[in-house]
C-alpha cells in the first residue's frame, strides 16, 4: 500500500481523496483535523523522514502570496523563514512531491511553478489561481471544466475563519490529484 503525507492540511480533503482510493493517507498540521481520519497534529518536520511515497504540501502562504506584497518590506524575516520551509519541503526525502500555493514569491525566489490550475477546470465555477511545483509527478489535466468565473475566495469578508476558508482545497482538485497521481504511480 502506498503512503501519502498531506502536509499543512487541517481540512482532511486531500487526505480523504487519497484514502478512498486505497492509500495509507495522513494529513499533518499544527491544527487538529476537521474530519476524522489519520492526522498528525504537530510540525511536519517531525515526520518528514518517515517512509512516504508521495507528499502534497500546502505551506502557509501568509508571507509568500503576492496578494500581500504591500507588507513584504516589513516582514522580510518571516518571508525568508517561509521560503526556507518551502525549500525544506521540496528537498524532503520523498520521491513524488507537489507543493501547492497561490501566485507567490516562490516563483521568483525558488523556481517557477510547473503549472497553474483553476477550480473551474475541476468542477467548481470559481477562480483561484493555484500554482503547483512538482517533483516526479505529471501536471494535472483538467477533469471537469465548468462555466462561471466567480471570485468567491477573494471576496470573503474579514473574519477569524477567513484564512481557513481561503486555504481549503476544492474537492474537485483533490479528486483529480488522487485519480491522476494514483494512476501515474501505479
Amino acid at each position: 500500500m502506498s503512503r501519502i503525507l498531506v502536509a499543512c492540511e487541517f481540512s482532511g480533503i486531500v487526505r480523504d481523496a487519497f484514502a478512498t482510493r486505497g492509500w495509507d493517507a495522513w494529513s499533518c498540521d499544527l491544527l487538529p483535523s476537521e474530519r476524522p481520519g489519520q492526522h498528525y497534529q504537530g510540525d511536519v518536520r517531525d515526520i518528514l523522514g518517515q517512509r512516504w511515497d508521495m507528499m502534497i504540501a500546502h505551506p502557509p502562504c501568509t508571507y509568500l502570496a503576492v496578494s500581500g506584497a504591500r507588507w513584504f518590506t516589513a516582514r522580510r524575516r518571516e518571508q525568508d523563514d517561509a521560503l526556507q520551509f518551502v525549500r525544506l519541503l521540496l528537498d524532503a526525502p520523498i520521491t513524488h512531491i507537489a507543493i501547492e500555493n497561490p501566485i507567490s514569491i516562490i516563483s521568483t525566489r525558488i523556481r517557477k511553478p510547473d503549472q497553474i490550475i483553476q477550480p473551474w477546470q475541476y468542477g467548481h465555477g470559481e477562480t483561484k489561481a493555484t500554482c503547483l511545483w512538482l517533483k516526479s509527478l505529471p501536471p494535472l489535466q483538467p477533469s471537469h471544466i465548468v462555466e462561471g468565473r466567480e471570485h468567491h475566495v477573494w471576496r470573503l469578508s474579514p473574519s477569524v475563519s477567513r484564512s481557513k476558508e481561503r486555504g481549503r482545497t476544492y474537492q474537485g482538485i483533490a479528486n483529480a490529484m488522487a485519480d491522476q497521481w494514483s494512476a501515474y504511480i501505479a
